[in-house]
């Protein structure tokens, strides 16, 4: 699908409301992350990497909230992946029509399963992959540990999870400077500084980033037997955690 150049945020008479993944966003996403998140190319680019790695024939891949299935396409352009069942699940319907598109244009031909469905309301099994990039932070805090278990329990000793999310720092301090620097990117990316404050607002209580040690504790606590972190830019990070 063609991407439009993200302008949401720059109407200063708009009531910006609370961020939702509609159509209006489905239409500028790419464009939205690319210029959004700092390191985003790199961690898609990465989830594939990984993903190949990890996968077991037979058995099942699964990204949670695919969104436009970026990482579904890095997944799925590996040979060690051929023999898996890709499978991308969204809770927003406009995503998964943009998703389908967009899966059909640059991977023609290739069988990728796509499920609309609340993430914490769903079973999972035989998976060696499960992605979540961007997801879990968008999850209510009380659902996390209940989500991680259901695809721990999904999952063989040695398979991995890959979570990528925007983190809170410590002290306070370095958490303000990421901020900052953040901003900083933003602005580099063309964002004025209206966009920048509207689009705070309306992630404020939806977007809910925690600590590091708060995703290691829930992940060991999920029954992962060991996970660190491999990437960060700023206040994004990555983490793979293995089974």
């Amino acid at each position: 699908m063609k991407s439009s150049r993200d302008t949401l945020y720059a109407d200063t008479l708009a009531d910006p409301g609370l961020f939702t993944f509609d159509q209006a966003v489905v239409g500028v996403f790419p464009d939205m992350i690319q210029r959004s998140v700092p390191g985003y190319a790199t961690v898609i680019a990465m989830t594939g990497l990984l993903a190949a790695r990890h996968a077991r024939p037979g058995t099942r891949i699964y990204d949670l909230g695919c969104s436009l299935g970026a990482s579904l396409i890095s997944v799925a352009r590996y040979q060690e992946t051929t023999d898996c069942e890709i499978i991308g699940i969204d809770n927003s319907e406009a995503m998964l029509a943009g998703c389908r598109e967009t899966l059909d244009r640059e991977l023609p031909g290739r069988d990728i399963a796509l499920e609309y469905g609340d993430i914490t309301g769903l079973s999972y099994s035989n998976a060696s992959v499960c992605i979540l990039n961007y997801t879990l932070q968008f999850i209510a805090i009380d659902q996390r540990l209940a989500l991680l278990e259901a695809l721990r329990r999904a999952m063989a000793p040695g398979d991995v999870l890959i979570l990528s999310e925007k983190i809170e720092l410590q002290p306070a301090s370095m958490n303000r400077l990421m901020i900052d620097m953040h901003h900083d990117f933003k602005r580099a990316q063309g964002y004025s500084d209206l966009e920048i404050a509207r689009k705070r607002q309306a992630l404020e209580n939806v977007l809910l980033p925690e600590t590091r040690d708060a995703h290691i504790e829930r992940l060991q606590k999920a029954g992962f037997s060991h996970c660190d972190f491999w990437f960060q830019c700023y206040n994004f990070a990555s983490l793979i955690a293995i089974a």
